[in-house]
């Protein structure tokens, strides 16, 4: 819609803000260096809402929670853009002279009155309108973030849009202390995507059907690149059990952990001829491969990270890789070597810049001005440009106008039923990082949460007559896991709530759903429908402790 898939703000500018919307993000459990910002801007005085199912850590600092039913983002924001028009609080001269399309959308969210969206979403007609005044009047000074809460739907892609059509309407592209700013889950997602690890994009989000982006590519690379962009991961597991698939290279990721659906994509591996894993350590992705690369960690490597907020930052290896650990860049160029494709780089800093060379928005961002300057944010076109604190200052970085996109409500793609009446979702938890390859193995972290454990709403809890720390039975229509019941008011009535961080015990993801966003395919991690079980006369773990009820 505006041409890049970034910040388009800075960390540093969410505490400048004065009205703060944050939606679908639990930011200070995934994301704590940036919720000190947004405590820091409620302070300053703005106005925080937040947007989710749950009642989460950062509502006690909200202003308002807009704890919508799960899965109804869009009627909402829909909504709030119906009352903005309604009341010309969006801003008209920056519609007028820097987007498209306004009249089709405006018409488009005639039906989406605050009274319809309140029926889909569960709040107030008067919260939302309330929260659509507060916005268009501190806009542009506004800021929207958001996370996998919005994007790991099966209408993923188009609770984003409806979100970047509010920043369009509030004009808060291309203005400090503003901005629609999406928070990455994972260190260096940013810097991977930057990198050409997606699969429509080379470098520097140069699309390979664009005129002339191939062509220098292979004059570069000296090799012929396919006329077409590459599949997506979701795809090729399904490649994989057709056949069509045969060879897998799986970096730093713990796949069968990780994925919806985890017994689907584990066949899927078996399923390769050949599979290769290149890993930090013996993950259960791991334990599958033919063939295990021992990669050197974060700080036992040389190279460049990228932020969520577009930073290129240095990283040099604190102590040397252990065993027969390598880092990640000398193993693959080891590879080109054995295979008959001799690279010009011979280090870390040599890729950089290549890739620098490769792409104009890294092009000003050398190994010498990190050093001096501690990190720069792209695009950085020349070594003088200072790099960029904000996106599509003058112009949208597509340089075409933004462009508004009607989107309609679309509900999970798994409903609640008779057999399967509650709902699942899954997220993290700030002392268990993501799947636990790493947090698994620090024993400081058992004391804080020992085991998996699901949060589940007391009303529910009653229902089914669980206790606070019993162990209960979880079902899908894909699998079933065992786990310590939480009963806490953080999940609302009929919602449950799990994270994956504990595959040896507790597989989450053999429950959730293999739905995905129809354009991204984006995993539906978000929801599922799901039934839960009292299994009598089993307590708390032996070793461990379940958290007491809120």
């Amino acid at each position: 819609m505006v041409g890049k898939g970034a910040m388009s703000n800075s960390i540093e500018e969410l505490a400048n803000t004065d009205f703060l919307f944050v939606a679908g993000s639990n930011t200070t459990e995934a994301h704590p260096v940036i919720a000190l910002r947004m405590k820091r801007a409620v302070r300053n005085g703005a106005t925080l809402v937040v947007v989710d199912p749950r009642k989460i850590e950062l509502t006690r600092w909200a202003n308002r929670h807009l704890q919508i039913r799960l899965g109804t983002d869009i009627p909402l924001y829909n909504a709030m853009a119906r009352v903005m028009i309604e009341e010309e609080l969006y801003d008209r001269d920056y519609v007028e002279n820097r987007t498209e399309g306004f009249q089709q959308f405006a018409r488009h969210v005639e039906m989406y009155t605050p009274e319809y969206a309140s029926d889909i979403c569960g709040i107030s007609p008067e919260d939302i309108v309330r929260t659509a005044r507060e916005f268009g009047a501190a806009a542009p000074k506004a800021s929207i973030c958001y996370t996998v809460g919005v994007t790991e739907h099966s209408c993923g892609s188009h609770n984003v849009q409806a979100l970047a059509n509010l920043g369009m309407m509030a004009g808060l592209f291309g203005r400090p202390n503003a901005g629609v700013n999406p928070l990455r889950g994972q260190n260096n997602v940013q810097g991977a995507s930057d990198a050409g690890a997606i699969p429509t994009d080379l470098p520097g989000y140069q699309k390979i059907e664009s005129p002339g982006v191939r062509e220098k590519f292979e004059r570069a690379w000296g090799a012929k690149l396919p006329k077409r962009r590459g599949i997506t991961k979701i795809t090729a597991m399904d490649q994989m059990l057709r056949g069509k698939v045969r060879a897998v290279y799986v970096m730093g990721e713990n796949t069968v952990v990780s994925d919806p659906h985890a017994n689907h994509a584990k066949k899927a591996l078996e399923a390769a001829d050949f599979l290769v894993v290149q890993d930090i350590f013996m993950t259960d992705t791991a334990r599958l491969a033919d063939v295990v690369l021992p990669a050197a960690s974060f700080a036992e490597s040389e190279g460049t990270f990228a932020n969520s907020e577009r930073r290129v930052q240095r990283v040099r290896p604190a102590v040397p890789p252990p065993g027969e650990a390598q880092p990640d860049v000398d193993i693959l160029l080891q590879l080109f070597r054995r295979m008959g494709k001799p690279q010009n780089s011979r280090t870390a800093e040599d890729a950089w810049d290549e890739m620098r060379r490769l792409s104009p928005i890294h092009a000003g961002i050398t190994y010498k001005r990190l050093d001096q300057e501690g990190g720069l944010q792209w695009p950085c076109p020349n070594e003088e440009h200072p790099g960029s604190m904000y996106l599509h200052g003058d112009d949208m970085e597509s340089g075409m106008p933004g462009f508004f996109a009607p989107v309609d409500h679309i509900p999970p793609a798994e409903q609640p039923d008779e057999q399967y009446p509650l709902a699942l979702t899954t997220g993290r938890r700030r002392s268990t990082y993501h799947t636990g390859t790493q947090t698994g193995r620090a024993a400081g972290f058992d004391l804080l949460v020992p085991h998996e454990f699901l949060e589940i709403n007391p009303a529910d809890a009653s229902e089914l007559s669980i206790r606070n720390g019993e162990k209960v039975r979880v079902t899908s229509r894909r699998g079933e896991v065992e786990v310590h019941a939480n009963v806490t008011e953080k999940s609302p009535r009929g919602t449950v709530f799990m994270s994956f961080a504990f595959p040896d015990s507790t597989l989450t993801n053999a429950l959730t759903s293999d739905a995905y966003d129809f354009i991204t395919e984006t995993p539906e991690f978000k929801a599922c429908a799901v039934r839960v079980e009292r299994i009598p006369n089993i307590q708390h773990a032996a070793n461990g402790k379940t958290p007491s009820a809120d």
